[in-house]
């Protein structure tokens, strides 16, 4: 099917198997955040469009739920060799609503999702649970792994192709069927994945709906999905957690986070500046797990500092998607331009800005990289989540003052630890508070390790095993022997 989604002007979604028009008469202007102009549009879901989407996968889920998890593995790898053999297109889909450099767009993001989607191929054959057995006298008990049954599901804008990836492979994988609705300013993906998702599956089992914040309400709050999981801000998350409540839906979240790079006097100061950077403005810092805030011994601060400052100068640059030598690319929105230029407006007075602070360019929603050093603890920019450009920097005395400062905030998603001290790394990796520890670098993601946070981060685990477990339901099966 060859997709004509970046020559459509209105956007549909997409349910039943199918493009089809949506009843909601809103429509939502799609920006391109590198020149600032609209390049299409997309429709407002409302109730009747969310009920039309959910009728589908309720009506697809016991075709998918009782196809072999033979056939599902088969189903989910041809749908992986379908995006491999797309992925040019992805990527200009991908670059076209999010503005990210293209050179590097199907090795870093497009080849991850086609690999995630493998690797929960091979997941839909190892269901896991107890061996059949008496453990009661005259009975025989054993376990069923089943499916949850229709899932519901919000993706976000900052990842907006590996996010649905993230979502849909370990729920289509358990036999799930699926309604999500990806970020309002970032469709394009998600539909042309769905297409080809479409193509391999019965129809109805992946649904698109596109939307804002009400389309989203109404698909968490709608009666028919037995789980919602999304991967949004902590405020989203609060909201999707209060609604889901009320019907006792099971919730997946994925949220917020402010990752520190603790570094000790043993590390390498250049391999600490490289994979701190890299890991702090990969994708313009819109990334929960980017390397937020550097915390680093008194003894080697100011040399770290000036090792971050030279790196991102040669290797930090930002501009539009088909410029060479471009490491990252605008911020999503004008709000979220907005959002994190109102935090380096209120920095305050005892902080320094070593390099960056200002957007760069009259057009387009670029922010050049930016550290400041000289911060406290209890300071804005090192409690709240930034989700830009924005690196801070900390100094500390001894480790249990690091180890506090790392800890005393409300995100747990992700940390890093560079030393060459085996001890230390390993009480690190106990003691930090964090769902993801790294030693010795920051931010590389594999598809069979779990990754979710703690506290104000959310729950549940994507990506792994665990994050295939996460779509299922355990039943307990127990037959009198006579």
């Amino acid at each position: 099917m060859q997709s004509t989604l970046s020559e459509t002007a209105l956007l549909q979604n997409f349910i039943g198997g199918r493009a089809v028009a949506a009843h909601g008469e809103g429509r939502m202007d799609l920006i391109d955040p590198v020149t600032e102009q609209v390049y299409g549009q997309a429709p407002i879901s409302d109730q009747s469009d969310v009920d039309a989407a959910y009728a589908a996968a309720a009506a697809a889920f016991p075709l998918w739920r009782d196809t072999t998890p033979a056939a599902r593995q088969l189903a989910l790898f041809r749908i992986a060799d379908a995006m491999a053999s797309r992925a040019e297109e992805f990527a200009d889909l991908e670059s076209q609503d999010t503005g990210k450099p293209r050179a590097n767009l199907v090795a870093d993001e497009i080849d991850q999702s086609v690999d995630q989607l493998r690797f929960f191929a091979g997941a839909a054959r190892s269901l896991e649970g107890r061996a059949a057995a008496e453990y009661m006298a005259g009975h025989t008990s054993y376990v069923r792994r089943e499916p949850v049954g229709v899932i519901g599901q919000v993706t976000p804008w900052n990842y907006p192709l590996n996010m649905a990836v993230w979502k849909i492979a370990p729920a289509l994988a358990a036999g799930n069927t699926v309604v999500l609705k990806p970020a309002e300013a970032t469709p394009l993906t998600t539909l042309l994945l769905a297409e080809i998702v479409a193509e391999h599956t019965p129809a109805g089992t992946l649904n698109v709906v596109l939307g804002d914040r009400s389309t989203g309400a109404a698909l968490v709050a709608h009666k028919t999905p037995q789980m919602v999981a999304i991967t949004g801000s902590v405020r989203a998350g609060m909201a999707v957690a209060e609604s889901a409540a009320a019907d006792v839906k099971r919730v997946h979240l994925e949220l917020g986070g402010k990752a520190p790079a603790i570094v000790f006097p043993d590390a390498s100061i250049e391999k600490a500046a490289e994979g701190i950077v890299t890991g702090a403005f990969f994708n313009a810092g819109q990334d929960c797990t980017a390397a937020t805030r550097v915390i680093v011994h008194a003894s080697v601060h100011d040399a770290l500092v000036k090792a971050l400052v030279e790196r991102v100068r040669t290797h930090a640059r930002t501009g539009a998607p088909h410029e060479e030598g471009v490491f990252f690319g605008p911020l999503s929105s004008a709000a979220q331009l907005a959002q994190v230029q109102g935090f380096v407006d209120r920095l305050p007075a005892h902080a320094t800005i070593e390099t960056g602070g200002t957007r760069q360019g009259d057009v387009g929603y670029f922010f050049e990289p930016t550290i400041v050093s000289g911060m406290r603890q209890d300071d804005e920019a090192v409690q709240s989540e930034i989700f830009g450009p924005v690196l801070t920097v900390q100094s500390f005395e001894d480790d249990d003052e690091a180890l506090g400062y790392a800890n005393d905030v409300p995100f747990a998603l992700a940390a890093s630890v560079w030393t060459k001290d085996h001890t230390r790394s390993l009480r690190f990796s106990r003691d930090l508070d964090f769902g993801c520890v790294w030693i010795n670098t920051h931010i590389p993601f594999v598809s069979d390790m779990p990754h979710g946070g703690f506290k104000h981060s959310g729950y549940g685990k994507d990506l792994s095993q665990y994050g295939f477990d996460d779509y299922t339901r355990i039943k307990h099966v127990m037959s009198a022997l006579d």
